[in-house]
Protein backbone atom coordinates (compact mmCIF):
# COMPACT_ATOMS: atom_id res chain seq x y z
CA UNK A 1 0.00 0.00 0.00
CA UNK A 2 1.38 3.38 -1.01
CA UNK A 3 1.31 6.22 1.51
CA UNK A 4 0.41 9.68 0.14
CA UNK A 5 1.98 12.61 1.98
CA UNK A 6 -0.42 15.12 3.49
CA UNK A 7 -0.37 18.66 2.16
CA UNK A 8 0.18 21.43 4.72
CA UNK A 9 -3.34 22.73 4.10
CA UNK A 10 -4.95 19.34 4.67
CA UNK A 11 -2.81 18.84 7.81
CA UNK A 12 -3.99 22.22 9.17
CA UNK A 13 -7.63 21.44 8.38
CA UNK A 14 -7.44 18.13 10.23
CA UNK A 15 -5.53 19.58 13.21
CA UNK A 16 -7.79 22.61 13.78
CA UNK A 17 -10.74 20.72 15.36
CA UNK A 18 -8.37 18.81 17.65
CA UNK A 19 -6.61 22.02 18.69
CA UNK A 20 -9.91 23.74 19.46
CA UNK A 21 -10.97 20.81 21.65
CA UNK A 22 -7.69 20.91 23.56
CA UNK A 23 -7.81 24.68 24.03
CA UNK A 24 -11.45 24.67 25.13
CA UNK A 25 -10.38 23.38 28.53
CA UNK A 26 -7.81 26.20 28.86
CA UNK A 27 -10.30 29.05 28.75
CA UNK A 28 -10.81 30.59 32.20
CA UNK A 29 -14.40 30.72 33.42
CA UNK A 30 -15.90 34.21 33.84
CA UNK A 31 -15.17 35.82 37.23
CA UNK A 32 -17.86 35.45 39.89
CA UNK A 33 -20.12 38.46 40.43
CA UNK A 34 -18.88 40.92 43.08
CA UNK A 35 -19.90 40.03 46.61
CA UNK A 36 -22.27 42.57 48.05
CA UNK A 37 -21.01 43.66 51.46
CA UNK A 38 -23.38 42.89 54.30
CA UNK A 39 -24.90 46.03 55.83
CA UNK A 40 -24.14 46.09 59.55
CA UNK A 41 -26.37 48.29 61.72
CA UNK A 42 -25.82 48.81 65.44
CA UNK A 43 -28.46 50.24 67.80
CA UNK A 44 -25.99 52.37 69.75
CA UNK A 45 -22.74 54.34 69.47
CA UNK A 46 -19.52 52.29 69.42
CA UNK A 47 -17.16 52.73 72.37
CA UNK A 48 -14.13 55.02 71.93
CA UNK A 49 -11.38 53.52 69.81
CA UNK A 50 -8.64 51.74 71.70
CA UNK A 51 -5.10 53.04 71.52
CA UNK A 52 -2.94 50.64 69.55
CA UNK A 53 0.80 50.29 69.36
CA UNK A 54 1.54 49.78 65.67
CA UNK A 55 4.24 47.15 65.23
CA UNK A 56 6.87 47.61 62.55
CA UNK A 57 5.91 46.16 59.16
CA UNK A 58 7.27 42.75 58.21
CA UNK A 59 10.94 42.92 57.12
CA UNK A 60 11.30 43.99 53.50
CA UNK A 61 7.56 44.68 53.16
CA UNK A 62 7.35 48.37 54.18
CA UNK A 63 6.13 49.54 50.74
CA UNK A 64 3.92 46.50 50.12
CA UNK A 65 1.70 46.78 53.22
CA UNK A 66 -0.38 49.39 55.02
CA UNK A 67 -1.66 49.44 58.61
CA UNK A 68 -5.42 48.93 58.94
CA UNK A 69 -6.30 50.25 62.41
CA UNK A 70 -8.43 48.33 64.85
CA UNK A 71 -12.15 49.03 65.17
CA UNK A 72 -15.25 47.99 67.04
CA UNK A 73 -17.51 45.34 65.46
CA UNK A 74 -21.16 44.97 66.37
CA UNK A 75 -21.65 41.33 67.40
CA UNK A 76 -25.44 41.32 67.62
CA UNK A 77 -25.76 42.17 71.33
CA UNK A 78 -22.59 44.04 72.17
CA UNK A 79 -19.35 45.43 70.78
CA UNK A 80 -16.21 43.36 70.09
CA UNK A 81 -12.78 44.82 69.42
CA UNK A 82 -11.07 43.85 66.15
CA UNK A 83 -7.32 44.54 66.43
CA UNK A 84 -5.47 46.36 63.68
CA UNK A 85 -3.34 44.47 61.18
CA UNK A 86 -1.18 44.98 58.11
CA UNK A 87 -3.00 44.66 54.77
CA UNK A 88 -1.32 43.88 51.45
CA UNK A 89 -1.51 46.71 48.91
CA UNK A 90 -3.10 45.59 45.62
CA UNK A 91 -0.65 47.91 43.80
CA UNK A 92 1.99 50.50 44.74
CA UNK A 93 -0.25 53.57 44.43
CA UNK A 94 -3.16 52.08 46.38
CA UNK A 95 -4.32 54.01 49.45
CA UNK A 96 -6.32 52.39 52.25
CA UNK A 97 -9.38 54.21 53.58
CA UNK A 98 -10.16 52.61 56.98
CA UNK A 99 -13.67 51.49 57.81
CA UNK A 100 -15.72 53.59 60.22
CA UNK A 101 -19.11 53.87 61.88
CA UNK A 102 -21.61 56.48 60.58
CA UNK A 103 -24.48 57.70 62.71
CA UNK A 104 -27.87 57.77 60.99
CA UNK A 105 -30.68 60.25 61.74
CA UNK A 106 -32.72 57.52 63.48
CA UNK A 107 -29.96 57.03 66.09
CA UNK A 108 -28.55 53.80 64.63
CA UNK A 109 -24.96 53.34 63.49
CA UNK A 110 -23.95 51.81 60.13
CA UNK A 111 -20.55 50.27 59.39
CA UNK A 112 -18.84 51.72 56.31
CA UNK A 113 -16.22 49.12 55.26
CA UNK A 114 -12.64 50.08 54.51
CA UNK A 115 -11.60 50.15 50.88
CA UNK A 116 -8.69 50.83 48.51
CA UNK A 117 -8.52 53.92 46.32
Amino acid sequence: MRRIPMSPLRHALLAAPLASLLLAGCVAPPPPPPVQAEVVVAPRRPPPLREEIIPPPPPGRREAVVWDPGHWRWAGRDWEWVPGHYAERPHRQANWIPGHWDERPNGTWVWVPGHWT
